[in-house]
């Protein structure tokens, strides 16, 4: 964007900065600042040239002092110090000498400025303006010396400049130059302004002239408009002016010093370029296509049209924003890197049909841009910002991608069935084939006449052809060719089956232009089609003899339907049985070993001091192996009754299967000082009881099988699982799309792998029975209780790390 492009809001900074600089600059004024941290005193241009200063725009504090005429030092310095201590009012004001250290110039300046101090008391910053003000002492001293050296000084100045003396304001004194504002002559000395410019009544001027004779306040005005005669010329005219009150010797005002500056040219200019710049805002902001600026190396967003703002589905906020804030999702493109390289380089960047994944309005979207960036320069030709056109080019590259999609799978579908393309131009009568046309051919060329292509079609089926051909040109028929025929080949005379489709294009008078379409040799084909009727007769007469083998064979299958049914009723009593065996084992079979029990802690009891030790032992391992019987006994009934009661179908949370487990082992935990982590847990179609033993002897075995001196901790967590995502070796006895997945982890011993398939079998134990109690019945149970629930439970693990058991259930389906 050039400088008659700024948009509204720069204009407006570019403006103020513009006027405090003007203002400076028509002041006379410099700006300095003093960094206690790095003993450092900055200062600009203006600034620098106070002390004589060809180049240094920074230097440190001592070396600042070395310019100050020695006479001055010690009481600028005092007063330096004082103003940065806490005491003092940090206002700093000192006039003093300066001595040019290149041009060796004594000056006069006035250094003003203020301390800021931190809560802590620490200087913050020291910072303000400076003036020469040798002028002004000169002044003084040539008012005291003499007035009329004042006088020559007004009038040789090329400022329009003019003193006013007395309440009346009284034209004592008035250079040519502001004469010739006035469109006075020398006349108008001596009169009062009020007289001298009656025009000026009622623009404000008296009043501001007055006030600051009256108030000793002086007035700055800048590019103030003044409707008056100038060079004979009626009109507005704009003026940088000032009233600057002159005292006496006891500090009364007595005369205002008037000055001047016609800026008529600058403010009209500035005008133009203002209206300049709203007309290229408003072409940026109605422009039809997406635009932005960019400006410094974060890419700040200077501005953006609607059109923008709608194509990145972003707010108007993000004007001012570094671009990668504003389109974080752009970040990982290479987008910021263009931007910069344009800013540094100047080459203007271009690129069609680019994909973007952008978050519009906070979802997702996938859209193609054409897009340029070009760098923008000011009018020294320094590059400031880079411009963003941008169209989206969305709906053509789909539209065109589709088009190359369905050419390709035209493209495929012709190799796949082995087509040939053929065009006939209706005019010239030439033919154009394809090369797999040509090799069906037999043909060399796959340019050629009409009537080529056609001599080698057989004679017995050229006249069809030929007629198939002229019923698609004629102007009421649909235009579709379509011809089966027979071909000698050119090369080897063999002869070929083949059937010819096309579709007649016209011209915008409905006559033919040409026809173009496929060719397929189908000699193979009708080979295959006369073999399949052979066929057709010989499997209709083997038909007929299965249909009456099948009739036999439906017997067959009434017989194996009974004994099915005979073998149900089998199974069924097998339960029965296995039910009947429950009740033995819990009734039958736990009697007679509580009354073993009973007996051995009743002899335990009255032979204590009478039996001897050997014998004692011999009493403690029978109780042992009694107890371990009734365990056993337990567990074979838990694994029957889950063998045979199957109530799988209400809706079990497992959050609170396990809970309860947890409070059952509360005990247990507790002496371990285990620590069980339990995520948030699904909710299954099933059995709560049978899912309660399967949780509580997989807790019961991380417990069991720890690592000694190590603190058990065991982890139960849970994942949902696509079927199709699960492990080859799982196999899940109920098919469904989802499975939950619970995973029961310990830190224990662990087992080595090659021993998976033992350990969810009825009494396979993989330790002795001194190390750890156990019947080896209670994975198996775990196993039968995931298998009632069409699920599967399988587990990894290594000596010394752990293991981790996987039970797989079926999701509900919604």
């Amino acid at each position: 964007m050039s400088n008659d492009q700024q948009p509204t809001g720069a204009i407006t900074s570019l403006e103020q900065r513009l006027n405090v600089d003007f203002a400076l600059q028509a002041a006379g004024l410099g700006i300095w600042e003093y960094d206690p941290a790095s003993n450092q005193v900055r200062w600009d241009e203006r600034c620098r040239a106070l002390f004589g200063l060809a180049a240094d725009n920074r230097m440190s504090y001592e070396q600042a002092f070395a310019h100050v005429h020695p006479d001055d030092v010690a009481r600028v310095d005092q007063a330096a110090r004082w103003v940065m201590n806490t005491q003092s009012d940090g206002v700093f004001d000192e006039t003093y000498r300066t001595i040019g250290v290149d041009d060796g110039q004594l000056r006069w300046v006035r250094f003003q400025g203020r301390v800021d101090f931190t809560p802590t008391g620490t200087v913050q910053r020291f910072a303000g303006i400076a003036q020469e003000v040798t002028q002004q002492v000169q002044d003084q001293q040539v008012a005291a010396e003499s007035w009329a050296q004042l006088r020559r000084l007004i009038e040789a100045t090329p400022v329009a400049m003019g003193l006013h003396v007395g309440p009346a304001l009284r034209v004592e004194l008035a250079n040519d130059t502001q004469l010739s504002y006035w469109g006075k002559d020398r006349s108008a000395l001596g009169k009062p302004f009020r007289e001298v410019l009656p025009e000026l009544d009622g623009q404000g001027f008296f009043e501001l002239f007055e006030q600051a004779y009256a108030t000793g306040q002086p007035y700055q005005g800048q590019a103030a408009p003044a409707h008056l005669s100038l060079n004979g010329k009626f009109g507005t005219y704009y003026f940088d002016y000032s009233f600057n009150p002159i005292r006496n010797e006891q500090g009364q005002v007595y005369a205002v010093l008037n000055t001047a500056i016609n800026v008529t040219e600058q403010v009209l200019a500035r005008q133009q370029l203002e209206e300049s710049e709203r007309f290229a805002h408003t072409l940026f902001e109605h422009s039809p296509v997406a635009k932005a600026v960019f400006v410094g190396p974060d890419m700040i967003i200077r501005t953006a049209n609607k059109n923008m703002l709608s194509m990145w589905g972003k707010e108007s906020s993000v004007i001012g924003s570094p671009f990668i804030e504003a389109l974080p999702e752009l970040v990982s493109t290479p987008q910021v890197d263009r931007l910069r390289r344009v800013l540094m380089t100047g080459e203007k960047f271009y690129q069609a049909e680019e994909k973007f994944e952008l978050l519009r309005y906070g979802q997702p979207y996938t859209g193609y841009y054409e897009y340029t960036y070009e760098a923008l320069r000011a009018a020294s030709g320094t590059i400031y910002g880079v411009i963003c056109v941008a169209s989206e080019v969305t709906q053509q590259v789909l539209a065109h991608q589709q088009v190359e999609e369905q050419e390709a799978v035209l493209r495929n579908a012709v190799e796949l069935a082995e087509l040939g393309t053929w065009t006939l131009d209706i005019a010239s009568g030439e033919m154009a084939l394809s090369p797999r046309h040509a090799a069906m051919f037999g043909l060399k060329s796959t340019v050629m006449s009409y009537e080529t292509a056609l001599a080698i079609v057989h004679p017995a089926d050229q006249q069809r052809v030929r007629a198939a051909l002229a019923a698609a040109l004629q102007l009421d028929s649909d235009g579709r060719y379509q011809a089966e025929y027979r071909i000698l080949n050119a090369s080897n005379g063999r002869q070929q089956v083949i059937r010819a489709r096309g579709e007649t294009r016209r011209d915008a008078q409905g006559k033919p232009r040409r026809i173009a379409g496929t060719a397929q040799d189908i000699t193979l084909e009708r080979a295959l089609q006369v073999s399949l009727e052979q066929q057709v007769h010989q499997r209709t007469q083997e038909l007929a003899a299965m249909n009456e083998e099948l009739t036999a064979s439906n017997e067959g299958y009434a017989a194996v339907n009974e004994e099915l049914t005979e073998s149900n009723g089998l199974l069924i009593r097998s339960n029965e049985n296995l039910q009947t065996f429950a009740y033995i084992a819990s009734h039958d079979l736990q009697e007679p070993l509580r009354k073993i029990q009973q007996f051995g802690d009743l002899l335990r009891t009255r032979l204590a001091d009478s039996i001897g030790s050997e014998d004692l032992a011999y009493l403690e391992r029978m109780q042992v192996a009694a107890s371990r019987m009734s365990t056993l006994i337990r567990d074979l009934l838990a694994f029957s009754r889950i063998s045979t009661q199957r109530n799988t179908e209400a809706l079990v949370s497992l959050t609170d299967v396990v809970g309860t487990v947890v409070s059952v082992l509360d005990l247990v935990i507790t002496e371990t000082n285990a620590q069980v982590i339990i995520d948030p847990l699904p909710t299954v179609s099933g059995d709560a009881v049978q899912l309660g033993q399967l949780f509580q002897n997989l807790l019961s075995n991380a417990l069991k099988f720890r690592q000694p001196a190590t603190m058990p901790i065991i982890r139960i967590r849970s994942q949902l699982v696509a079927a199709t995502q699960l492990p080859a070796t799982v196999q899940p006895t109920r098919r469904t799309d989802n499975y939950h997945l619970i995973e029961v982890a310990d830190n224990g011993i662990g087992f080595d792998e090659k021993y998976l398939d033992r350990i969810f079998q009825v009494f396979q134990r993989l330790h002795g029975k001194s190390q750890y109690v156990g019947t080896g019945v209670g994975l198996a149970i775990c196993e039968k209780v995931v298998t009632n629930h069409g699920g599967t439970i399988t587990a990894s693990s290594q000596p010394g790390r752990g293991a981790t058991f996987y039970v797989y259930l079926p999701a509900q389906t919604s």
